[in-house]
């Protein structure tokens, strides 16, 4: 992967490790991350991701190391690094027997400004999250994904270049997450730069153009997702049959690529790749064995991460691609 100009980056941390006692929360990580991209920081709880949002908002330091935002460290510009800088840690709060509308007027209020251009910019940016048409309900009736799109909203007020999201789909119903990554790919569309945090390799495959991948404050991996799949172990599915022991002989006598196992709580465990597998479950039905089930364990990427977090990452298993 081509290294990214240092003047075309929005966020680059160098060597960053910050600890609380003994606990080491974030390990001399390093990224960058490049203006107008959607970039992922992907990890299990307890990973370093917040820690490492919090520094990037001033809310704490690390302890050694450095971090830039457009350039600018909070040791030589202050505040200012925060300029053209949006975004929440965990969730927004808003006052919940205002309005919507209301509480993103409260905000545009600090800034100053004309009464109408401030009215104006609030109808806007609650229509690009969705929220047009229920801007009059009082926030406490909205649920927890319109609360999270109301702070995506606030975020926006200000125009920022770069939005910081953290776990921005946690807590969400299906449908919530599914209008969440929509409004992430919109707001990329437009040429903002987002730096989302997640534990679900769903939601960044879907949405990112590069990820890090974290775990116990170490990186595991950094590159693209292209690169990440390429990485991924063959799929693995639950196989039923009406003769199992039929079938386990069957991949040994004629698929050697794919490996048949007994699973533990029932039935079969092919893996292999995917046209293979497809060519075995076709001559498990001409041998007239009878299949009741063949549906995928996890995808190949969540087999990777958790291939990639599970074990304790030391600078042997750190998997960097450029």
């Amino acid at each position: 992967m081509a290294r990214t100009p240092d003047h075309a980056l929005a966020v680059e941390a160098v060597d960053v490790t910050k600890r609380y006692g003994p606990l080491v929360a974030v390990d001399h990580l390093s990224l960058r991350v490049a203006q107008g991209e959607v970039y992922g920081i992907l990890g299990p709880n307890g990973a370093g991701k917040t820690t490492f949002l919090r520094m990037l908002f001033g809310l704490i330091r690390p302890d050694s190391g450095t971090v830039r935002v457009f350039g600018r460290t909070w040791d030589e510009s202050g505040v200012g690094v925060l300029d053209g800088v949006a975004g929440f840690i965990e969730s927004p709060r808003f006052y919940p027997y205002l309005t919507g509308r209301e509480n993103l007027e409260g905000l545009a209020l600090l800034d100053g400004g004309e009464r109408a251009t401030r009215a104006g910019r609030v109808a806007e940016v609650l229509d690009v999250v969705d929220l047009t048409g229920r801007e009059e309900d009082k926030v406490a009736g909205y649920s927890y994904g319109m609360r999270q799109r109301l702070g995506v909203a606030a975020s926006l007020l200000r125009d920022p270049r770069l939005l910081i999201l953290d776990e921005p789909a946690n807590g969400l119903d299906p449908g919530g997450i599914r209008d969440m990554r929509a409004l992430v790919k919109r707001l990329a569309d437009s040429g903002l730069t987002v730096l989302l945090s997640s534990h679900h390799m769903d939601e960044v495959e879907e949405i990112c153009d590069n990820v890090t991948i974290m775990a116990r404050g170490k990186v595991a991996f950094h590159g693209s997702l292209g690169q990440l799949r390429a990485m991924a172990p063959d799929p693995g599915h639950l196989l039923s049959t009406d003769d199992d022991a039929r079938a386990v002989a069957l991949a040994i006598a004629s698929h050697p690529e794919v490996a048949v196992e007994v699973d533990p709580d029932g039935g079969l465990v092919a893996v292999g790749p995917p046209a293979r597998l497809s060519a075995y479950v076709a001559d498990l039905v001409r041998a007239g064995i009878g299949l009741r089930q063949f549906t995928p364990t996890q995808t190949p990427l969540e087999a990777l991460f958790f291939m990639l977090t599970d074990a304790e990452p030391d600078d042997r298993t750190t998997v960097t691609v450029r």
